[in-house]
């Protein structure tokens, strides 16, 4: 607990103190890049005082010249950092409340980030549809296909709403194994624990000249991909009664 609580005070004040002048230089000048190389760093400062080490695979496959959209399984609140410390500069669909942080509420705005509320279908839906135009115009996504953290770090059903977005927009999907990162921060408990997180980067899902009734096949492609990165237990419960469901690559934790 002490660990956690010094990790949480170091990471608001870096917000603050180092945020800050570099939001006020984004508001005059109207340049977000400094401030997201900033946020960047912090992420990564706050992982390694949390004594996080990542371990990673396959980062060759992400792609350097295309917009695309980054999908992860999602079980803690650590995956954000550590898979943003990773990729090229990503624009996220953003929980409401992270937007009421002070100084990092107003930057990811700024940036172009999207609040995004989960119970209020007509607003993320209207989300969803800015990220695509968004996406269509050059800039890629970080998407977590769950919705939301899982309690046990099994992979949750996914939602549809990401996958749509890759498709009208014709942007590639990037699979994503986050495993490891629940016994760091497991949901509902305000506890941070050294550990290691494992992240591998999986081959392209292609999107171009697909259309609606590809949905499904897509979904099931991505799926497949995340769950041959996961350890048994990280495994769907239908994964697990079928052993044929994604690859036989799985971490060994």
């Amino acid at each position: 607990m002490i660990r956690s609580l010094f990790v949480i005070s170091l990471a608001l004040a870096y917000v603050l103190v180092v945020g800050a002048p570099y939001l006020l230089y984004t508001i005059l000048t109207g340049n977000t890049d400094p401030i997201y190389r900033v946020g960047v760093l912090g992420a990564k400062l706050t992982l390694r005082l949390a004594g996080v080490r990542l371990e990673v695979r396959g980062p060759e496959k992400i792609p350097q010249e295309r917009a695309a959209v980054y999908m992860a399984n999602h079980q803690s609140n650590c995956d954000p950092p550590a898979i943003v410390s990773l990729l090229p500069p990503v624009l996220i669909l953003v929980k409401r409340e992270f937007f009421r942080v002070p100084v990092l509420g107003r930057a990811m705005r700024l940036r172009g980030f999207i609040p995004i509320d989960r119970k209020n279908r007509g607003g993320a839906i209207q989300a969803l549809e800015q990220a695509t135009r968004f996406l269509m115009a050059g800039h890629s996504f970080l998407a977590f296909p769950e919705g939301t953290r899982s309690v046990d770090g099994r992979l949750l059903p996914f939602k549809k709403g990401v996958f749509i977005m890759a498709l009208k927009a014709g942007a590639p999907i990037v699979p994503i194994s986050i495993s490891g990162s629940r016994k760091i921060m497991p949901k509902g408990q305000p506890v941070i624990r050294p550990g290691v997180v494992r992240v591998m980067f999986h081959d392209i899902v292609e999107t171009h000249g697909c259309n609606m009734e590809d949905l499904e096949s897509i979904q099931d492609r991505v799926r497949a991909a995340i769950l041959s990165g996961l350890a048994s237990e990280e495994r769907s419960l239908e994964a697990v009664a079928s052993p044929r469901v994604g690859s036989t690559e799985v971490y060994k934790l």
